[in-house]
């Protein structure tokens, strides 16, 4: 009985899982956190685009803008219309209180203004789509369009997010369960940059790659003055 029981505990001893610490150390690629394309919801031409490649913007930073002029004068027109709408509907409260003008010709009037109000929201909308905005802080990686350019759904501007940094890892199956999210690792990026990081674990796949024997795993790793760059090579140690 004894014997049985020493032969189990060695077993147990066999297929319990390593902790995280005593990982290998894992290679890695760092990746930017997001990469955003960016074209434009309604086609025209370019009248200019205000960064280049390389360039650090921010979120909300104006990138380019297409050429508005029909769009302008919609907005003026409609801003007209309101503006003469109002002063209507002034002199004609005057002329309703004298009882000079029907409850029904006075309720026309406030709505050809609610209506008048709602044509220029729109021209304000339809001229706010000729300026393009970036919705990240990021690095410009790539620029295809240039002023007088046509443009439309293709991308002509490409923004890389590269604070925070993306670690990824393709892991052998057998570790499997011992790396978890929220997880810490240090990273040593590749040379000519160098250096060791601290960076945690957002994404462990919960789909296992069988052909290969593999599953992903995704850190997070800081980097505030973006003076850290994407596509290096780095190893990753639990």
């Amino acid at each position: 009985m004894k014997k049985h029981l020493i032969c189990l505990a060695l077993l147990l001893l066999s297929v319990a899982p390593v902790p995280a610490e005593a990982l290998p150390p894992l290679e890695g690629l760092v990746e930017p956190h997001e990469t955003v394309e960016f074209s434009s919801q309604i086609a025209g031409i370019l009248q200019e685009v205000t960064v280049e490649r390389g360039s650090r913007i921010c979120q909300g930073q104006v990138v380019a803008r297409l050429k508005c002029g029909v769009e302008e004068a919609a907005v003026k027109v409609a801003e007209a219309r309101v503006e003469f709408g109002q002063r209507k509907a002034q002199r004609n409260s005057e002329l309703y209180k004298k009882q000079l003008i029907s409850i029904h010709e006075k309720d026309e009037l406030e709505t050809e203004i609610q209506l008048a109000k709602l044509e220029l929201e729109e021209a304000r909308e339809q001229l706010a789509l000729r300026t393009i905005t970036s919705t990240i802080d990021g690095v410009v990686v790539e620029r295809m369009g240039a002023p007088g350019e046509y443009v439309g759904e293709e991308p002509f501007l490409v923004v890389a997010q590269i604070n925070p940094l993306n670690i990824e890892l393709v892991v052998p199956i057998a570790y499997y369960g011992q790396i978890r999210e929220g997880a810490k690792a240090q990273v040593t990026l590749e040379q000519p940059v160098g250096g060791t990081y601290p960076a945690t674990v957002m994404i462990v796949d919960q789909v296992l790659d069988a052909a290969s024997g593999t599953f992903g795993v995704r850190l997070e790793m800081a980097n505030p003055k973006m003076k850290l760059p994407a596509g290096l090579q780095c190893q990753v140690v639990f």
